[in-house]
């Protein structure tokens, strides 16, 4: 007869999660508070993650190097694990990425999410982890974060605001009647969804012909297919408002290619360095700076202070600033 009172913790019937319980009772008990809620300042210097979405966009390596910088001038305040996607649409990744950062133990999630909806499970699962998350950049979906019960701070830009002073700008150059066309965001992401109704409402109140809205994820490929489709379909074109910069590139390459230079204005939106050639040339007309090297900070500095004990903020509205020639 087997005397051994811990015999039964080896047969296969128990998983290994209760063995450790189990195990851990002899040595003072299975604590579920082992890990500190996001409420509880961390015992040392805190360990704040960056995940953003793509690193091939300029928006997003300029507003990680102004994270670097923070932190870099902050040494003694945090440290900082810096993440981003292959491509904007790579949600996957980015919820790979989540993952990664709670096994990592992170104090602290500071993200720019691909999606306003399809990040929010994940999200969940790092704050039951005691993991504190600060929202930037594109707005989490409200109704989906309720369903959820989540709580989760935003800083950010007003996106539709920001996009109606584009959409404004432009239309000084046009007249009242004038076809345009926009080329918009990921239709699920929130500030694709809110620079799509900036552009909306500030061509409608100068009277202008929104003939075709469509998506171009983005991306710069994409945007110009489309926008030289449009041009093709569209005799008559004189404008596009692209969503962001990148879009913007596309769609300048496409109406050089058309041979309809300054006969078809483009916008964009991000003020990435490589349209400011392109707005003293003339080639694009306006875009939006919504100051990318400072956004991620804002998120860290907010994240820090909750860290610290203080409430958790309301949600922040950044700058957005009008950029034209």
């Amino acid at each position: 007869m087997n005397t051994n009172p811990f015999a039964f913790l080896f047969r296969r019937s128990y998983r290994p999660t209760a063995i450790l319980c189990l195990l851990a009772l002899l040595g003072g008990g299975c604590d579920k508070s082992a890990r500190p809620s996001e409420n509880q300042a961390p015992a040392g210097k805190p360990k704040i993650a960056l995940v953003m979405k793509s690193l091939a966009n300029e928006f997003f390596s300029t507003m990680a190097e102004g994270a670097k910088k923070h932190q870099a001038a902050n040494p003694a305040s945090y440290d900082l694990l810096v993440n981003g996607i292959k491509n904007e649409t790579d949600l996957a990744e980015q919820v790979n990425l989540v993952e990664q950062m709670i096994a990592q133990r992170v104090n602290a999630l500071v993200i720019a999410p691909a999606d306003s909806k399809a990040l929010v499970t994940a999200l969940k699962r790092a704050k039951e982890a005691g993991v504190l998350v600060v929202n930037i950049d594109n707005k989490l979906d409200e109704a989906v974060l309720k369903q959820a019960g989540l709580a989760i701070p935003f800083v950010g830009p007003d996106n539709r605001a920001g996009a109606r002073k584009v959409g404004d700008a432009l239309a000084r150059q046009l007249k009242s009647g004038d076809e345009v066309a926009i080329i918009e965001g990921i239709p699920t992401a929130f500030n694709g969804q809110q620079r799509r109704l900036g552009f909306q409402d500030a061509m409608k109140a100068a009277g202008m012909n929104i003939v075709s809205t469509q998506s171009g994820y983005w991306e710069m490929e994409k945007a110009n297919a489309l926008a030289a489709a449009m041009l093709s379909e569209h005799s008559n074109l004189k404008a596009l408002l692209c969503a962001n910069d990148n879009m913007a590139l596309g769609a300048v390459a496409a109406v050089q290619a058309a041979g309809k230079t300054g006969k078809v204005l483009v916008v964009g939106f991000d003020n990435i360095s490589a349209i400011r050639p392109m707005i003293e040339k003339g080639q694009v007309v306006a875009t939006a700076d919504q100051h990318a090297d400072q956004l991620a900070v804002f998120g860290i500095e907010a994240a820090l202070k909750i860290l610290k004990g203080q409430a958790p903020p309301a949600d922040q509205t950044t700058a957005v600033d009008l950029i034209t020639r």
